[in-house]
């Protein structure tokens, strides 16, 4: 005879009560999944090991495969669902046939792809200059680990999707089962997206916001507070050396000596400024881009012959391989001035760009308002440079586009933009026919120049008249190329011709690609240079090209990117 239990269980809704509980238990763990969902499963979780940009280490796969898994889990259950709707319901020996076919296909596909995978990752680490091999005991351990993985995400959707229909029961007293059920929904959408923002995210993003800002106050081995009257942070400075914070210490720490430059370029030379403001120094982002103004005046950034003003990463982060060679090249008759804006690394600042472009703005309007005042024959060379989400604040600096830019600086030079760059968005869309969206050129190329390599600078063949902007852009980075499109839309940068370093394996998927390229992010700084997120000494060339002083030859530029690679 059936028990309270049983019969509780076979009711619709939340069951109350101890052997609810029990129900609830069995009705999130013991429903057998559909044959649909699992195919939809094994599907995406194959086409998550097809090449992507870079190679991925095996938890990253892992992580990769379990997530895409679990969203073709959804849609296969989801098409399975429509299907039974609309009354496509076969007969037993067909749906014994489908298991076993699922089963012994489903399972060599598997295991094929994971294997297969090895092979593909070699490949991708040879187009970046990586070693080919793989170690195959970690990648033995990708199959389990994804399954276990999106086992919990699957479980975790079983739960909302129990707590949207055990709401939706007693709705149905009053309304509609339809509205009930639509009622259910937006409030399970509502709990979820609140849970994930306001409680998850937002908790995260506290916590790293707090362990960066102790993070900030630590110094670098090596790092000392400077004596030089040139640098911030130096007892002249009116910048303490504690209010600089880490990005900062290590900033003026860095900054090389009128001897070290004279060494290596066989000249005199000068003890080149640096300025730099942190985020403590002052409460607003326009009283900061004062004292950096006037941190320039004091140490006579305004009388050298070039002036750099430099857009930092999330946590105020200047890359030395940017700073450092028109300091060389100019004989430390040059300033650098940057200014920070957050604790957060980059790839959470990333979240919140609107700061990084309020700082960008900030920083550039106050410096190019004091130059402007200066006589025009008196004026440093302005230059404007940027890595990554700098990149992005440097471009917004100029809302009018290219025009803005060119009109107002000497020289600009953009490394690893982000899809959102809004300039490199306009200089891209707008690109001749025929050049590809990674090389784009724009107008002939006269003003705006892409690179990955030395030769890219040489296209086209026509003159490139200053002021010259240039962008060094990979191939295979994926901060560069990734965003929501890729989950509906083929991206141009996958079409014909490609990229020297993306795989010609590569394929658009919908839905897949998106996580892989997702996926890529966490590994874009784990290649060698020139490819992912990684410039190396590149930017010497480039500033070689942008901004390169009287008398400065291909020569100089490999004997100062060799120094700079050994010593950077």
């Amino acid at each position: 005879m059936a028990g309270p239990a049983d019969a509780e269980a076979r009711q619709p809704g939340l069951p109350r009560g101890g052997p609810g509980l029990r129900v609830v238990r069995r009705r999130i763990v013991r429903g057998a999944p559909s044959w649909s969902a699992l195919v939809g499963a094994v599907l995406c979780y194959c086409l998550s090991f097809t090449p992507s940009l870079i190679p991925r280490p095996w938890w990253l796969q892992a992580a990769a495969a379990a997530i895409t898994a679990a969203f073709g889990y959804a849609i296969g259950a989801f098409l399975g669902a429509v299907a039974r709707r609309c009354g496509a319901r076969p007969g037993p020996r067909w749906r014994r046939a489908g298991w076993l076919l699922l089963a012994v296909l489903g399972t060599a596909a598997v295991l094929g792809v994971t294997a297969r995978s090895v092979r593909w990752q070699g490949d991708l680490r040879r187009a970046v200059g990586m070693a080919p091999q793989v170690v195959w005991w970690q990648w033995a351990l990708v199959l389990p680990l994804a399954v276990l993985l999106c086992a919990v995400l699957v479980l975790l959707a079983r739960l909302v999707r129990l707590g949207t229909r055990a709401l939706a029961r007693p709705l149905r007293r009053w309304v509609h089962p339809a509205v009930a059920a639509g009622v259910a929904v937006a409030v399970a959408a509502v709990v979820v997206v609140g849970l994930v923002q306001g409680f998850l995210l937002r908790g995260l993003l506290d916590a790293a916001e707090g362990a960066a800002s102790l993070t900030d106050r630590s110094t670098s081995p090596g790092i000392v507070r400077p004596e030089l009257p040139t640098l911030s942070g130096s007892p002249a400075s009116a910048e303490s050396w504690d209010g600089l914070g880490a990005k900062g210490r290590d900033f003026i720490g860095r900054a090389p000596t009128a001897a070290e430059i004279a060494a290596v370029s066989g000249r005199p030379a000068k003890d080149p400024v640096r300025v730099y403001v942190g985020l403590g120094s002052a409460d607003t982002l326009r009283e900061r881009a004062g004292l950096a103004v006037a941190e320039l005046e004091r140490t006579g950034g305004f009388s050298r012959r070039v002036l750099v003003v430099a857009s930092t990463t999330g946590s105020g982060w200047v890359n030395e391989q940017i700073a450092k060679p028109p300091e060389f090249m100019y004989d430390g008759d040059s300033a650098v001035v940057a200014m920070q804006y957050s604790y957060l690394p980059s790839w959470i600042s990333f979240l919140t760009e609107a700061e990084a472009a309020d700082a960008g703005t900030a920083l550039i309007d106050a410096v190019h308002e004091r130059w402007a005042r200066l006589p025009a024959d008196a004026r440093p060379r302005l230059l404007v440079a940027g890595e990554s989400l700098g990149s992005y604040a440097t471009e917004r600096a100029y809302p009018a586009g290219v025009a803005e830019l060119a009109r107002q600086v000497d020289g600009a030079l953009l490394v690893g933009p982000t899809p959102d760059n809004p300039i490199r968005r306009q200089v891209t869309d707008d690109r001749e026919p025929g050049s590809p969206v990674w090389r784009p050129v724009y107008q002939g190329g006269g003003t705006v120049r892409f690179a990955q390599v030395a030769a890219d600078f040489a296209v086209p063949a026509g003159p490139w008249t200053e002021p010259r902007i240039g962008y060094l852009q990979n191939g295979s980075d994926p901060v560069t190329w990734w965003e929501p499109e890729l989950l509906w839309q083929r991206p141009a940068w996958l079409e014909r011709p490609r990229a020297a370093d993306v795989s010609a394996a590569m394929r658009w998927y919908p839905l897949v690609t998106f996580w892989q390229v997702t996926c890529d992010l966490a590994a874009a700084n784990d290649v060698p240079a020139g490819h992912g997120h990684r410039f190396g000494t590149f930017p010497t060339t480039a500033w070689a090209e942008i901004a390169p002083p009287a008398g400065w030859g291909p020569a100089d530029t490999r004997r100062l990117a060799g120094y700079l690679a050994e010593h950077g």
